[in-house]
């Protein structure tokens, strides 16, 4: 067994894939974070529905295309929404990671995945891996993963909250003895924050905007407290006249625009705790709340929080990849520390 173990870890490629609903990272053994695309893939819209691009080059096509291509996204929310591009984007991912073949003992494969993705969706993304090539697929839990990732002792008895704010989902989670014991995960997250500040810059200025102008103006003015003084200028077109525009928009109307959206995050974290045994809350007191995810460098977010739930609040360090660095990792170490997690040998 652990001759047939060091064999594996010599011929074996170990690749962490996050599937995510904005973007699809993938890191491997002995080199860490390789790669970073939009899970985006670009399609003729005829009955043969051919791939044309997949990831950064398919976003470059969003909004341009003509009339017989689309951009589809294989993922949204944490559901697959179309299983043969999940896959295709699954394929094209582990080749541009690897930029080669395969070790001849093939790949092993830690998927990331949402809390709150059903078993008929795991055993379709499990399929779709299997079919890209992978030899041995682990599916780790996307927030225990982060915690991994963000540098939480994962494996010591003793509590630790950690909330993965991603683009589709927002997953909070207390982890200990390697795995979860209270989760609330929510189909909320970066994306629903862009379309909400899309539908109201539409329903006060009568200016339509799309989704990559709205999350700049997300990371640029876009704060989890109310209120504040900055100002931005931004570019549309009237939905009356149909002529181009530019208005200022300050970041207490943004602030406004995504409320409810932030509420439903925070509210996640504050059932979770609520769910929480009572020694693993007294546990949580003392450790506090850690935020992963690409949501967790939205304006005041760790602010509100700690004033919702009395907790200390701290965002990870590098927030958007601990996902993926703790799948890495816990593709070494999930075996010997006891990490749960789902595995299927090809």
């Amino acid at each position: 067994m652990f001759g047939m173990k060091i064999l594996r870890d010599v011929f074996c490629e170990g690749v962490a894939l996050d599937l995510g609903t904005v973007n699809t990272l993938a890191a491997i053994r002995g080199k860490g974070i390789v790669l970073r695309e939009p899970s985006a893939v670009a399609v003729s819209t005829g009955e043969d529905r051919e791939i044309i691009e997949i990831g950064s080059k398919a976003m470059l096509m969003l909004g341009r295309t003509p009339g017989q291509l689309t951009v589809c996204y294989p993922m949204r929310d944490g559901v697959i929404s179309d299983m043969e591009l999940a896959e295709a984007m699954i394929r094209f991912c582990i080749r541009e990671a690897l930029g080669r073949k395969a070790g001849p003992m093939g790949i092993r494969l830690a998927l990331c995945l949402p809390l709150c993705v059903s078993d008929i969706e795991r055993r379709a993304l499990m399929e779709a891996a299997k079919n890209a090539g992978a030899r041995e697929i682990i599916v780790l839990n996307e927030a225990l993963a982060a915690a991994i990732g963000a540098g939480i002792p994962v494996t010591e008895p003793i509590g630790h909250m950690v909330v993965d704010m991603g683009g589709g989902t927002t997953d909070a989670a207390v982890v200990t003895l390697g795995g979860i014991a209270a989760h609330k995960s929510v189909r909320t997250g970066g994306t629903h924050l862009d379309k909400a500040i899309v539908e109201y810059i539409g329903r006060e200025y009568r200016l339509s905007i799309g989704e990559r102008t709205a999350e700049q103006v997300k990371m640029n003015i876009g704060s989890a407290l109310l209120g504040g003084e900055d100002h931005m200028q931004i570019r549309g077109r009237n939905m009356e006249t149909g002529i181009p525009e530019s208005i200022i928009v300050g970041r207490g109307e943004i602030s406004y625009a995504i409320k409810n959206e932030v509420r439903d995050m925070v509210n996640a974290i504050k059932e979770t705790l609520a769910q929480t045994p009572p020694e693993l809350a007294g546990d949580i007191y003392d450790t506090g709340i850690t935020l992963t995810g690409g949501g967790a460098n939205l304006d005041g977010i760790a602010e509100l929080v700690g004033r919702e739930t009395g907790m200390a609040v701290r965002v990870a360090e590098d927030p958007e990849n601990c996902v993926v660095k703790g799948a890495l990792m816990a593709l070494d170490m999930g075996e010997e520390a006891g990490i749960y997690h789902e595995a299927v040998s090809a």
